[in-house]
């Protein structure tokens, strides 16, 4: 790795006096060949041939046609002949083309609205409990099942025994959450005093 030629010259002298030490053979393994194979020359380097007065930056490839610091580069010149990879906006689209493109859109976005996602639904049991055992169970299930709400669906119901001859109406309700409070549901069903104590939640499941 001679500067000027195959063998050492005083361009190799002058650029092995201006470092100041060995490079790492790490980061520069050929800089710490080229470097011990020239100190094995010190004692001939006045024997080298080559101008030892030039220094040592004069040595070396010539510099690339690159400016070394970017702010002392020359504006760069605009390009009126550049290529406009994405049309100009001063060129008019074919109207048909247009009309075309609006017709799309807007049909688009009718299928969109069309497709309404499902109202979100619940599958609720409620238990709904008598007074005691004289209650008129057959009425208090009419008056229950009577109860009409857009939103809300009856589904299967049944009798079931709590004690001391006892029974409870347990009845499935399908509503529309947004439409049916369950709360409210519960209210309007206890507004039948003359059969209904209270009610409760048993179970319910999201659908």
């Amino acid at each position: 790795m001679q500067f000027s030629s195959f063998t050492p010259s005083q361009a190799d002298v002058v650029s092995f006096k201006a470092l100041k030490e060995a490079p790492k053979v790490e980061q520069y393994p050929n800089a710490y060949r080229w470097y011990n194979h020239i100190k094995s020359y010190e004692a001939d380097f006045s024997t080298l041939p080559g101008d030892p007065s030039k220094p040592f930056t004069t040595y070396g490839p010539d510099a690339a046609a690159v400016t070394q610091n970017p702010k002392d580069a020359p504006a760069a010149e605009d390009d009126d002949d550049e290529v406009d990879l994405f049309g100009s906006d001063d060129e008019e689209e074919d109207p048909e083309v247009v009309a075309e493109r609006e017709r799309r859109l807007a049909d688009y976005k009718k299928k969109k609205e069309g497709k309404a996602k499902p109202a979100a639904k619940s599958m609720v049991t409620l238990d709904v409990k008598p007074w005691d055992d004289e209650t008129n169970m057959d009425e208090l299930t009419k008056n229950v099942l009577a109860i009409e709400q857009d939103g809300l669906v009856w589904g299967g119901h049944k009798l079931v025994a709590v004690g001391f001859g006892i029974k409870k109406l347990q009845v499935n309700v399908v509503v529309e959450d947004e439409k049916v409070s369950i709360d409210d549901l519960q209210a309007r069903i206890e507004e039948d005093e003359d059969h209904v104590q209270s009610t409760d939640v048993a179970a319910m499941q999201k659908l």
